[in-house]
């Protein structure tokens, strides 16, 4: 985990870094009034001047320093029979993809900071979503290695309860996100509308838990549990 941890924390610092520069160092990059708010249609309904924009920049590194935080701190106060050192690679390895995606989600924000043309909106919706379905398309590579534990994966009561269950749920997402994210990806890249993208992200996020509920109470029936 050594490893990730170092990764995590050199893509934060070099988000400080970037959101400190441009937001006090040298703001006249930024465009006059920058958007900091989309509505559900991805279109901007916030925006703020280059002047009270730096705090808004530090906003993603933030979240990626909370990341690298809970990295470390997390398996310190892991419950015994549940502790995350039995799949510390794989811990790390989703960590600094989250730490990564509110990276991308940062250089996004920037982006949009540095356009003046609004018909870039369309692109930065697009890769917006697109990048939740990377996202899950990413870790699905990795989720069947994650063990029962209280921080990460499917956690419903039935993975809890059971490792059976745990198990099989969980290679279950490793072959639904994988199609579920590159094929997101594809159709919101394309111009898809949002909200078919949308439907399809939360069917592919909630069937693995729906199904963990379906496998528990099979196997309970059977006296499997």
């Amino acid at each position: 985990m050594t490893r990730w941890f170092i990764v995590s924390l050199t893509l934060t610092v070099l988000a400080f870094v970037a959101a400190i520069a441009l937001g006090w160092g040298w703001p006249g990059v930024l465009q006059e009034h920058i958007p900091i708010h989309w509505d559900i249609h991805m279109r901007p309904d916030g925006w703020v001047t280059r002047e009270q924009v730096g705090w808004f920049l530090v906003l993603f590194p933030g979240v990626m320093a909370l990341l690298v935080v809970l990295m470390r701190v997390l398996p310190l106060i892991s419950p015994r029979n549940f502790e995350v050192e039995r799949f510390s690679n794989t811990w790390g390895y989703v960590f600094t993809l989250l730490v990564g995606f509110f990276g991308y989600l940062f250089a996004l924000q920037l982006w949009a900071a540095t356009q003046e043309d609004p018909r870039q909106n369309a692109w930065f919706a697009r890769m917006f979503v697109a990048g939740f379905f990377m996202l899950f398309a990413l870790m699905s590579n990795v989720i069947g290695k994650v063990q029962r534990n209280f921080w990460m994966g499917i956690r419903t009561p039935w993975t809890l309860a059971s490792e059976a269950v745990w198990m099989r749920t969980h290679r279950l997402a490793a072959w639904t996100w994988m199609p579920m994210g590159i094929i997101g990806a594809i159709l919101v890249l394309i111009g898809v509308p949002n909200w078919i993208a949308f439907v399809l992200l939360v069917l592919g996020v909630l069937w693995p838990a729906v199904y963990s509920l379906i496998l528990y109470k099979r196997l309970q029936r059977e006296g499997r549990l």
